[in-house]
């Protein structure tokens, strides 16, 4: 067997590969091939067909969260391995080779997989409601041996409107402590620093090449680690991003018709799923529409069709086209135009809005928010202000809220996002290996699980 490291570099793609040298030096000594992706294009989704090789209809992760019908309740980012379906890779490897390795360094749905290393964000939770960084780790004692040598993981800048390359910085420098120390047979490095910029600024923009450049250059000596151990590497991407202008309100549009209710306590609108007719859970530029009646489903689709920046609604046979026909699914799926996101606001009038909006707040909300990227353009001077009294409150042990993010004029600042299937090859998915002798033309997105495979020598 050959060890073989994984990089998933979130957002990597061809336009951005011109700005990292490092990088595409693996398609130059090894071959480079566009990465057929899934719809949703997004990473929960993406990852699961990796590692499983069947698409979202198999494995069931139809998107980073979706409406937990038995419980009636909307979850984003669980990380319970469970939820996802389909005999996995190192499930597969272990068949061939029992013994067979695996460390799991951020990649998602980490907790409760049957790897022997793990590690995944994780925070703190203290009972009077604060929040303090950290990190999950099996076994246990992983975690002061990583954080002994590099510190706490920095959760602050994984994501919310500081993220940046540090986080990335200490996924990598984690990944060659692992591998130096454990040496497994495969290891999963999950790097998302091109997630930050490329959607504050769009992939365009020159944030999105400075980008590129800084994480080709942090992304130096894990490659060296990686081929002083004699293993082959891929990197890879779950997505491309593009430019986008335009936030599209499916909610609220719901709502006007009647079809979306909410409940209010403490003058704060909460969604109200039980009851509605149709609400959507966004994410990024797909939204499933969960409907509770059959006899509305036409209307409903008719509706949505009609909604600017809405390109396509599928309904149950279209999303079997697309390999997106799971009971988790809404009853359709929209998919928006190309310059266009879905929000997942439902509230008309801001003063309603509930506490949680203004907060990097990634669990409470029924659809993805990336306005957390960002301090509240609407003043950040004041945002900046108010997060630094949180930060003091917090080290003084005190209970704080980091209310900074902005709401209609947080989602008109975004310039990138990601979900549909790419429409130009520059700005798609790629796939590079430093092994010239697996070559091929184009990798699918369920390729990838078989690939690995081979790489390792336990499939031909």
């Amino acid at each position: 067997m050959k060890p073989v490291v994984v990089l998933d570099v979130v957002g990597l793609t061809p336009r951005l590969l011109r700005h990292m040298p490092r990088l595409s030096r693996l398609g130059e000594t090894g071959f480079r091939a566009p990465l057929g992706t899934v719809l949703p294009a997004v990473t929960c989704s993406v990852q699961s067909t990796f590692l499983t090789g069947a698409p979202p209809s198999g494995h069931g992760i139809v998107g980073n969260g979706w409406y937990f019908r038995d419980l009636g309740e909307v979850f984003l980012w669980r990380q319970h391995n469970g939820l996802v379906g389909g005999e996995k890779v190192w499930e597969a490897a272990r068949a061939a080779a029992p013994g067979y390795t695996v460390a799991n360094v951020c990649w998602w749905y980490a907790m409760g997989a049957d790897v022997d290393w793990t590690v995944t964000p994780r925070p703190i939770y203290h009972a009077d409601g604060r929040k303090d960084p950290d990190c999950y780790t099996y076994p246990p004692g992983l975690h002061d041996e990583l954080t002994a040598k590099l510190g706490t993981f920095p959760l602050f800048s994984y994501w919310g409107a500081n993220a940046g390359l540090t986080s990335s910085a200490w996924i990598c420098r984690a990944a060659e402590q692992i591998m130096a120390a454990h040496d497994p047979d495969l290891t999963l490095v999950y790097v998302p620093h091109l997630d930050y910029d490329l959607q504050r600024y769009g992939p365009s923009s020159p944030q999105a090449a400075a980008a590129a450049a800084e994480l080709d250059a942090l992304l130096g000596p894990l490659l060296a680690a990686a081929t002083a151990r004699g293993a082959t590497v891929v990197a890879l991407s779950e997505y491309g991003i593009t430019d986008v202008s335009r936030p599209v309100d499916i909610n609220r549009l719901l709502r006007a018709e009647g079809l979306l209710n909410v409940y209010t306590q403490a003058g704060m609108e909460y969604l109200d799923p039980w009851t509605s007719r149709a609400f959507a859970v966004a994410d990024h530029q797909v939204a499933h529409v969960y409907v509770r009646s059959a006899d509305d489903v036409p209307a409903v689709a008719k509706l949505c069709a009609a909604l600017p920046g809405v390109a396509e609604v599928l309904d149950r046979p279209a999303q079997a086209a697309h390999g997106l026909d799971h009971e988790r699914s809404g009853e359709l799926v929209l998919v928006a135009e190309p310059d266009s996101w879905f929000t997942y606001y439902y509230w008309l009038d801001d003063a309603a809005a509930p506490d949680f909006a203004r907060l990097v707040e990634i669990h409470r909300k029924p659809g993805y928010d990336p306005a957390e990227l960002f301090f509240d353009p609407a003043g950040p001077n004041a945002a900046k202000g108010r997060a630094a009294l949180a930060l003091a409150r917090k080290k003084l042990g005190m209970r704080y809220s980091m209310s900074v993010v902005g709401l209609d004029a947080g989602a008109r600042a975004v310039r990138g996002s990601h979900g549909r299937l790419p429409a130009d090859p520059a700005d798609a998915p790629v796939l590079l290996c430093s092994d010239a002798s697996a070559a091929r033309e184009t990798v699918a997105a369920t390729d990838v699980k078989g690939l690995l495979l081979e790489l390792a020598g336990l499939r031909s």
